[in-house]
């Protein structure tokens, strides 16, 4: 018979391999999604740094999971154990598999040496959110703040890292600042690595 061959059966989903390959979640699906997290946060919270918190919890948890898929993946279980290195992983892998495309930019902050920051033009999160004027300062950045946070706790790089609007002269919209403040011990950490 042509065409038929052995199939192997896998007595859990568990046990079956991950597959290799352009794996592409639809664009309207993702924000429809996305809209309606926001919106059940919304209905559970008083306030705008409440719901900012609650969006960057799911994306925690988010991060930490592909740390672990991608490492497994990717790196036959290597993590980065350099600053640079973690943070040139996020920029690029990490948001590539997420975002379909490199950050825009990686930058080191200018007054704190602790500070990093990933740009984005127009984050993908905040596309599909139109915020009404009573919410003011709002950003569903805060989802991929969390995500990223998740990202670096797991791979051993305790940071504070929280999501802002950036204006763009001659652009409509702002840009979307992650700001990464390293904890003291991953700076030290770093100096005796050399």
């Amino acid at each position: 018979m042509i065409g038929v061959g052995k199939i192997k059966q896998y007595s859990n989903v568990l046990d079956k391999p991950l597959a290799k390959g352009k794996q592409e979640v639809s664009l309207s699906a993702f924000a429809f999604l996305f809209s309606e997290l926001v919106q059940y946060n919304q209905t559970q919270v008083d306030n705008i740094a409440e719901l900012e918190r609650r969006l960057e919890d799911a994306g925690y948890a988010v991060g930490a999971r592909v740390l672990e898929l991608l490492c497994h993946r990717d790196k036959g279980n290597r993590r980065e154990t350099r600053l640079l290195g973690i943070l040139s992983f996020v920029h690029s892998t990490v948001w590539k598999v997420l975002f379909g495309k490199v950050a825009d930019s990686l930058e080191k902050g200018t007054e704190h040496e602790d500070e990093y920051m990933i740009s984005e033009k127009e984050l993908l999160v905040n596309r599909f959110i139109s915020i009404p004027k009573d919410m003011g300062t709002f950003n569903c950045g805060a989802f991929v703040a969390g995500i990223v946070r998740g990202v670096l706790d797991s791979a051993g790089f305790p940071a504070v890292v929280t999501a802002h609007f950036v204006p763009m002269e001659g652009q409509q919209r702002p840009r979307t600042t992650i700001l990464i403040k390293f904890a003291e011990e991953v700076l030290r950490r770093e100096a005796r690595l050399g």
